[in-house]
């Protein structure tokens, strides 16, 4: 199951309290106090891994605590501090406090975390509080309570190619002919409800991350079907394919769905609009693709490529188009500026 957004409750463990106790021994008089310290409490730490595809590992489990701290004990034993509570996420998840509404942290890369809440520290105990006036003190102190809050985790996939396009353009198609990613394939429009990823190899040397975004339609930018669902996925893609189809389902126009498409891109986030892209026209094999091709030359004024994911014409060509841009764009995803885009 694709989830790409959950908000989660996580409350790290209090610390331990600290111990008043004094030391008794056979043949040693006045022994002196001996209270230990208690354990700081375990922190709730938020953590991307590779792995994972999805937040749907959090489904069902909305709460999140880390372990308390153990009480000190006597012969100055120092409390166990409790075990840190580690949730694991997919590179490309936001993390945001929900009750400010403020961005904590960016986890682009694999290993890159963050505390969400800090465990409490543990109380001293009465060994602490001991000075030459005060040689026998009765007082501890109580462990800290540990921190809570309420997080939202949002996924923008990270891919080094996007494929966008309107439904069945062919998206997913190329997608599983290209990688070895198997997406729901039909002959009907909106098949794709999620995003999904697959891995390119070109040759030993060269390889791309390319991502199946679902088919968006007119109004997409203001929240028409899933569109802030799915454009949300588009930004973190360092180069945008898109994908014409010569003979729509719908009897469109193929040049409008292009510039809708565009339109769409541009409304939602002008930096979107100036991603760099390749222009691809799909099912070469139909006998309009040609002339589609042409036109859309003409009216854009960029490169047409014309590709078939059924008989693989186009697709070499293609794969080179795409690492040499690839190559020629700063590998930076940090770069992306997250205050450009639309709050939901």
């Amino acid at each position: 199951m694709f989830v790409d957004r959950v908000t989660l409750y996580c409350k790290a463990g209090d610390g331990g309290n600290g111990c008043s106790s004094f030391r008794r021994e056979a043949h040693v008089p006045r022994g002196g106090p001996d209270g230990g310290d208690g354990g700081r409490g375990g922190s709730v730490i938020i953590q991307a891994d590779r792995n994972l595809g999805s937040l749907g590992n959090l489904v069902g489990h909305k709460h999140w605590n880390a372990e308390r701290g153990a009480h000190g004990q006597g012969s100055l034993k120092t409390g166990k501090s409790g075990q840190d509570t580690v949730i694991l996420v997919p590179p490309g998840t936001l993390v945001r406090d929900v009750e400010h509404g403020h961005l904590l942290k960016d986890l682009q890369l694999h290993g890159d975390s963050v505390t969400i809440a800090k465990g409490g520290y543990g109380g001293r105990g009465n060994k602490r509080f001991a000075t030459a006036i005060n040689q026998a003190p009765r007082e501890c102190e109580q462990g800290a309570p540990g921190e809570s809050r309420d997080v939202q985790l949002e996924l923008k996939l990270i891919a080094d190619v996007g494929l966008v396009g309107k439904p069945n353009a062919g998206k997913s198609t190329l997608l599983s002919r290209m990688s070895r990613a198997t997406p729901e394939i039909a002959d009907y429009p909106f098949t794709t409800k999620y995003p999904n990823l697959g891995l390119v190899q070109v040759s030993l040397d060269h390889e791309y991350v390319l991502a199946d975004i679902p088919g968006l339609i007119e109004g997409a930018a203001d929240g028409a079907g899933l569109g802030h669902e799915f454009l949300r996925h588009v930004e973190r893609t360092r180069l945008l394919v898109h994908l014409i189809e010569p003979s729509p389902m719908d009897n469109s126009d193929p040049m409008g769905n292009y510039d809708q498409i565009r339109a769409e891109l541009e409304q939602y986030n002008p930096r979107l609009a100036r991603r760099p892209e390749i222009l691809c026209v799909t099912k070469a094999e139909l006998p309009d693709a040609e002339t589609c091709a042409e036109l859309l030359r003409e009216t854009s004024g960029k490169d047409v490529h014309l590709i078939s994911a059924a008989t693989g014409h186009g697709l070499p060509e293609l794969n080179r188009m795409v690492v040499e841009r690839l190559a020629e764009l700063e590998d930076d995803v940090s770069s992306f500026d997250e205050s450009a885009v639309p709050a939901d």
